[in-house]
């Protein structure tokens, strides 16, 4: 790791929680530690009154009216991390349980959760020192927070559960003991603070979100390759008629296809006897589309970034009055809502390149080589890449019915309404992961019709690209497997090395800024 990033909790900028999902380390900023001390002396003064608190000196959930005696606090909290660590499934890659554990550090150190100093400095040390709790990714509903997989979590800290340390999965205790730490001893109200609250979820939507972007910059660059290859007009992304509509998102792609198809010799040599006047829609309505799912995207990402400098365990401390606030910020629909309306973000981005390859490889519309091959019939050229694309725009298609909408009762009805928001979150990477996969068969398609269309040059941005994707996968001249190059240009779109390549002006999804700015 070459960075390090200060949490500074409340006020962590978009920028920084992407670094820290690329590896950067992470330190808290010191500036934080005497409002976490007020609120951890808050919790013993509290203690000190007697009086019955939520999840302090009382049962949880349902159990809530049950009190607990002073000698059994401690216990108390360290039953509600091991009775909540059942989460099952695959675990976490490290990239998302690290951002995981940043996020979970940054609400705990607003100083609102009752969470000793030492307990965030054993977090922070275990991200210092890769100590990376194994997170299995089934179990949460979002709500009551994400309780299964945070409980594997603090289960780590306490030294029971797993952990990753050098790449090895060792028993919780162990794991520290290599890196040279030592399991926390829980306080009042701590296990309950570690487990409760929306990192889970937001963590794992915002690397939908990361890689979702990747793929929406290819896409662009897809679909401008592909107006290329078809010789499609560019009137549909004259500035005028955006403007008249309003949309930011709308008027920014329609600015960034012109940018691509600036000064394409390619794109104007149309035929003489070529009498279309309009495109079809997957190529006039790029903007339209693209536009709505930027603005969405922009959206959801706002939604995000509050929450990840939010607190959202329960009861809150307001360590000013030394009293707990019950309320409900662990209930996650923000970020069910958030990461729903991405699902239909990656879904539109699909849908959309697999029409634009359709497009290509039938010879009506492009006015090329039936499935962009020579002699076809002999050849099926792109003929089964387009039905892979198709195959894999319904599966995401399939996944994207809102989570939201979905609740089921837990905790003997205590907890009656619950947001699915890890349910929501997390099938976000595999249906990024399809749409890059559709969005290079698209590019490997449209270079096709590019190289068939004539020597023609191309606008400098796609030029760059024809280059870049030419590196490794050669012209089609007869069939050939295509598996392995669709792999190789997925991974040029997931990298950024695709976007990159193009060195043109694309519009930012995610902001730069602090959240709240």
């Amino acid at each position: 790791m070459t960075q390090t990033v200060t949490l500074r909790p409340g006020a962590v900028s978009a920028s920084e929680f992407r670094r820290i999902y690329a590896g950067a380390a992470v330190r808290l900023d010191p500036a934080c530690h005497a409002a976490v001390a007020a609120s951890a002396q808050a919790v013993q003064s509290i203690v000190a009154r007697g009086e019955p608190v939520y999840g302090i000196n009382t049962g949880f959930g349902r159990l809530a009216t049950i009190r607990i005696d002073g000698a059994d606090l401690a216990q108390l909290q360290t039953n509600v991390v091991l009775s909540s660590a059942t989460g099952v499934g695959a675990p976490l890659p490290p990239a998302e349980t690290r951002l995981v554990m940043a996020l979970k550090l940054a609400s705990l150190g607003q100083g609102a959760s009752g969470v000793r100093l030492q307990t965030l400095q054993l977090l922070e040390a275990m991200l210092a020192r890769d100590v990376l709790p194994v997170l299995p990714a089934q179990g949460s509903v979002g709500a009551s927070g994400d309780l299964a997989p945070l409980g594997h979590l603090a289960a780590a800290m306490i030294g029971h559960g797993e952990a990753l340390v050098d790449g090895e999965r060792l028993p919780g205790a162990r794991a520290l003991a290599r890196a040279g730490l030592a399991p926390i001893s829980l306080a009042a109200k701590e296990g309950l603070a570690l487990i409760n609250g929306t990192q889970f979820s937001t963590a794992l939507a915002l690397a939908g979100l990361y890689r979702l972007e990747r793929v929406f910059h290819a896409a662009l660059i897809a679909g401008a390759l592909t107006t290329e290859a078809a010789q499609g007009l560019t009137e549909p992304f004259d500035p005028r008629i955006h403007a008249w509509r309003g949309h930011r998102g709308q008027i920014e792609v329609a600015a960034a296809l012109r940018s691509l198809l600036a000064g394409s010799e390619l794109r104007v040599a149309r035929a003489a006897d070529d009498e279309r006047v309009q495109d079809p829609y997957c190529l006039r309505c790029q903007p339209q589309v693209m536009g709505a799912v930027l603005d969405l995207m922009r959206q959801a990402a706002t939604t995000l970034f509050i929450e990840s400098n939010g607190v959202s365990d329960n009861p809150l401390i307001a360590s000013d009055e030394a009293v707990a606030l019950s309320g409900g910020n662990f209930h996650a629909e923000p970020v069910a809502f958030a990461a729903d309306m991405l699902a239909m973000a990656v879904c539109e981005i699909g849908s959309l390149s697999e029409r634009r390859t359709s497009l290509l490889v039938d010879p009506t519309l492009s006015r090329l080589p039936a499935f962009l091959v020579a002699r076809p019939g002999l050849n099926c050229g792109f003929m089964v890449p387009q039905v892979t694309a198709a195959a894999l725009v319904s599966e995401n298609k399939q996944r994207a019915f809102p989570a939201s909408v979905d609740s089921i009762p837990t905790s003997a009805n205590q907890e009656d309404h619950v947001s699915m928001a890890a349910h929501a979150a997390r099938r976000l990477t595999e249906m990024a992961a399809n749409a890059a996969h559709v969005v290079a068969i698209e590019l490997l398609a449209a270079a096709q019709g590019c190289d068939l269309r004539g020597p023609q040059p191309s606008a400098e941005p796609l030029a760059r690209i024809r280059a870049l994707l030419r590196q490794d996968v050669p012209f089609l001249e007869s069939d050939r497997s295509l598996s392995g190059a669709i792999g190789q240009v997925a991974g040029l779109i997931e990298s950024g090395a695709l976007a990159a390549g193009a060195r043109a002006d694309l519009p930012a999804v995610v902001p730069s800024g602090a959240a709240r700015d």
